[in-house]
Parts: structure tokens; sequence; C-alpha cells
């Protein structure tokens, strides 16, 4: 049993049932034993590889997307060039490589970090130590200066709060979690009602035990990234796994050392995330006044990005091994049965302007 495991029994006990909202929130960020916090969650010794630590295409082609988002801007000579969640800064970097071919986007960049964990700061400073640009960390998007903006978002809302309600006999409950007759955690229906005005469309008629999720946390965030958009200029490329559509079902997982975990089974010692809604997202940046470029899947982003041809570049001349290892970083970044159809790209601009490769045809 964890330190935290014991500390979140104690509190329900005390206190009642948590949402899933709110234990995610403590088993993420509590400060002295949450996952975020006291954990390295990246690469093969962590929980999970992010696309970045797989290939440098990956952050060169993100890289790529963000250049031609600069010139449809009208290529300002001031922007701020901001990542949410950088992890230890691998995107970053090579984007940051890719972008130094063009000199006047580095020139007119002040790269601008979203990150609280004062741990992962130092990490991600090591990182970007040989880099063109100097980042200026930021505890929240708030707090940003005033500038023309691009941001970069990967992998970033999966792991936001997301709440649970279940359809019962007596309408659209909030799922919790709770402690079963031998004080081991459980999730059940709680008391709070999800109410009328919140069910999407298609939803009232459900049937008893579909699951329903919200992502205010998300939405949240989706706003104020429309509304740095609506009033400063820019774009924004959001990249995670999830769902194009509003859809039932309960996505909430737990990793641990590279495989599915048991969400309960041990708080603060596992990654825990939930499927993101870009139905929702688009919805709420578009409430701010930002406009949301049909999204691609990533399969589609990268390679109407030239996925297969810098893959070429990059094995020109290597060595059959190294062209193996990029050849199988292609396939699991874009093939539709590893990440190229489950994580989903969406692009918001503040005047609807399109940009490669978000005008492509599809």
């Amino acid at each position: 049993m964890t330190q935290l495991k014991d500390r979140i029994r104690a509190r329900i006990a005390a206190e009642g049932p948590l949402s899933v909202a709110e234990y995610m929130a403590i088993c993420l960020g509590d400060p002295e034993a949450g996952y975020y916090t006291t954990h390295e969650p990246f690469g093969s010794s962590g929980d999970f590889i992010t696309a970045p630590e797989i290939s440098q295409m990956f952050g060169e082609l993100v890289g790529a997307a963000c250049m031609a988002a600069y010139q449809a801007m009208g290529a300002p000579s001031r922007f701020n060039l901001v990542e949410l969640g950088p992890g230890r800064g691998t995107l970053m970097a090579d984007l940051l490589r890719i972008a130094s071919l063009r000199p006047q986007f580095i020139s007119a960049a002040q790269l601008c970090l979203i990150e609280t964990s004062s741990r992962l700061r130092d990490v991600q400073k090591a990182t970007l130590a040989k880099a063109p640009l100097e980042p200026v960390f930021f505890d929240r998007i708030q707090d940003l200066p005033q500038a023309p903006v691009i941001f970069v978002a990967n992998e970033f809302f999966d792991a936001l709060p997301i709440h649970q309600f279940v359809r019962t006999g007596d309408g659209w409950r909030e799922r919790m979690i709770g402690l079963d007759t031998e004080g081991t955690l459980t999730i059940g229906a709680g008391t709070p009602r999800l109410p009328d005005e919140n069910i999407p469309a298609g939803f009232a008629d459900s049937a008893e035990g579909t699951v329903l999720e919200t992502q205010p946390a998300a939405n949240a965030v989706a706003e104020e990234i429309g509304a740095r958009l609506a009033r400063d200029g820019g774009a924004a490329l959001i990249i995670d796994y999830g769902y194009l559509k509003t859809a039932p079902g309960d996505t909430l997982q737990a990793l641990y050392r590279h495989s599915f975990d048991d969400p309960l089974a041990r708080p603060g010692e596992a990654d825990l995330t939930a499927h993101v809604n870009f139905e929702a997202l688009a919805a709420a940046a578009a409430r701010s006044g930002a406009t949301a470029l049909p999204p691609l899947t990533q399969g589609e982003f990268l390679l109407r990005s030239g996925l297969l041809e810098r893959a070429g570049a990059l094995g020109a001349g290597k060595a059959h091994k190294e062209q193996e290892a990029i050849r199988d970083a292609v396939e699991r970044l874009a093939a539709s049965e590893q990440m190229g159809n489950l994580f989903k790209v969406l692009a918001l601009t503040s005047d609807g302007r399109s940009f490669p490769p978000f005008d492509s045809a599809g």
C-alpha cells in the first residue's frame, strides 16, 4: 500500500467519497507524494514513452507546422512560442532545431514554457541548454506577456482531471471513489447529479450503466487559449489521444511501468489519464473567439507534413539497423493500429486562416 493510498483512505473515511476529478488531482499533483511531483514518468525507465521520445521526426514536423502557422499569422516581429507541459523538453529541442532553418522565426520568438514542477523545469533547462532560445517559465497561461502566440500542447490535456457520470434508474449520478466494507478503494454511483442542461444531445435516453465523462478542467484551459488567440492573434496545436465526437465510455486509465494498471491500485505511483474529448475542446476555444480547423489524426498530420520524406532523408546512407529503427518509429507514430488513429491533432487559429498541413485536401 502506498503512502498516498493510506492518506486517501483516511480522508474518505473522515470526509466522504471523492469525485474522480478530485482523486486524479490528488494522485497526480499531491505536493509530497503525487505522481508528477515525485516521479520521472517519461522514457524507457519511466512508465510511458511519448511521441517526441520515439523519434526526433515528431518534434521536427510539429516545428514545421509552427513555422507555417507563423507565416499565416503574417510573420510578426515578436511572438510567444508557448509549450504547455513540456515533459523533458525533447519536443521543443527538436522543434527549435528545425526552426533554426528559418532565422526570422527564431529571432522573433520568445520561448515560454508552462510548467509548475520545479524538478521538470530543471530537466527542461538541461535539455534546451544548447537550443537557440532560452526558456522563460510560467505557471499559468494568464501570466504570459501580451504578444501574438503559438501554443503547442502534446499529451497535456489527457492528464487533466475528469468527472464521470453513470446512468442510473434515478438519472445521471456522479461516479465517486469510496471505501468498501473492508476499507478498500472502490468506485460507484454517488449522490451528485449531472444537471439536465449539461447532458449532451442524444444521451438523455442512455441505457442504465452508461458512463459519460466531462472535462471542465481541460475545457477551461481551451477557453483560455481561445481567449489569448482572439485577443493577441496566433495559433495553437493540440496533440493528444482521444475522440473527435462526444461518446460514452469509461476511459480513465493507469499506466505503471509501461503496462495498464487498476487506477485505484497505486495512487501516486502510476500515471492516471483519460481520453480527450476534442469536440468539447474545440467548442470551448470557439466560445472564447478562436476558430477550430477540421482536426486530423496524428497519422494524417505527420504524413501530410512529410513524415515519409523526412524518414527517407534521415535514413539515407545509414546502416541497415539504423534504417530499421527509423522505419519502426514511422510505424509507431503514424500506423493506424498504433498511435496514428488514437491520437488526434487540433489546430486553433485567431482568424480562421488555415496553414499546412491542415489546408491539405482530405
